[in-house]
């Protein structure tokens, strides 16, 4: 069994060596632990320092392309390299590196595809008091959505095995912590929290550069992630609101029309009502349209990961 401990990095020099002293070369149930850097175009010496370090294997990649965009780039390059087990942690030392232990075992015992460390948000002195509302937040729509238990959606400090590795992609480009989960609930992948420790901040969240753009971006990223996954539920809902409104115009209209005196014209209610009942039909159409093109998108998913496991096959490296 090899475990993969993967770190996306952007311009980390002076967070690196720490997280790096901080990570095990062992692992129970292992044979043995590698550690992998993705410098998503770091322009300071993120890939010198990690070299430095002792990294096992660095990818370059050329120019800055996102926290998603890296992650992806690890899962490939760890299962090229043969991982059984990849974990995934950040370059800012915000992990306890010790934690590993207890984010593989329940991947090395086979109880789970998908590990997510669960950090004692209440607890982190770091985080202001309406991020913390925020994380609840957000935390208990992502499990509503993905029907997991997860209760840290933000957390990026995660273990897959292979076959989670091969299955999960990302679409959005901000991040991919809340994408995944959905995806993994959906693909009726195992997915598990453990609680995990935290080290004290070393430097500002690149992501969370303020708190209505985090709201913003997270917000898209869940409206996005239910639409793309659940296309019928979300077009039902959208529409059920004008549905509801054209419901009440028409309802409105008999009840002046048959139980009061009042004889004045009460057509624009029901050109109203009429207006309403047909955006309703327009979007629960496109909501069919949508889960149709859904069905196509989970056949093109399904091609694309055997077209993966083929590939890897090919390549000398057998799957799990």
């Amino acid at each position: 069994m090899k475990l993969i401990i993967q770190i996306p990095c952007y311009n980390e020099e002076e967070t690196l060596p720490a997280t790096l002293a901080d990570l095990p070369r062992e692992a129970h149930g292992f044979d043995c632990v590698e550690w992998l850097v993705i410098d998503d175009g770091s322009s300071d010496r993120t890939a010198e320092v990690a070299e430095a370090n002792g990294v096992d294997h660095i990818v370059q990649v050329p120019e800055n392309r996102g926290l998603a965009h890296a992650f992806l780039t690890g899962l490939d390059a760890g299962l090229r390299l043969g991982a059984d087990v990849i974990v995934n942690t950040d370059a800012d030392n915000q992990y306890q590196g010790g934690c590993i232990a207890d984010l593989v075992a329940p991947v090395a015992a086979g109880e789970a595809d998908m590990v997510v460390g669960e950090r004692p948000i209440e607890a982190v002195d770091d985080f202001s008091p309406m991020k913390k509302r925020l994380q609840r937040s957000g935390s208990w729509v992502v499990r509503k959505l993905s029907s997991t238990e997860v209760r840290d959606a933000a957390s990026g400090f995660r273990a897959f095995d292979r076959e989670a590795a091969i299955r999960l992609q990302v679409y959005g480009k901000y991040s991919y912590t809340m994408e995944t989960i959905v995806q993994a609930g959906w693909e009726g992948l195992r997915v598990v929290s453990v609680p995990i420790r935290v080290n004290a901040k070393t430097r500002d969240s690149r992501l969370v550069k303020s708190i209505p753009q985090y709201i913003w971006r997270s917000a898209s990223t869940i409206v996005r992630t239910f639409a793309l996954y659940k296309p019928f539920r979300f077009f039902f809902l959208a529409g059920l609101l004008p549905f509801l409104i054209s419901l009440a115009l028409v309802g409105r209209w008999f009840y002046l029309q048959w139980f009061t005196d009042d004889v004045a014209s009460r057509v624009p209610s029901l050109v109203a009502a009429a207006v309403f009942l047909l955006l309703t039909a327009q979007i629960w159409v496109v909501g069919f349209l949508a889960d149709l093109l859904a069905a196509n998108r989970r056949m093109t998913a399904e091609i694309l990961h055997e077209q993966r496991r083929a590939a890897l096959d090919a390549s000398g490296i057998p799957p799990n």
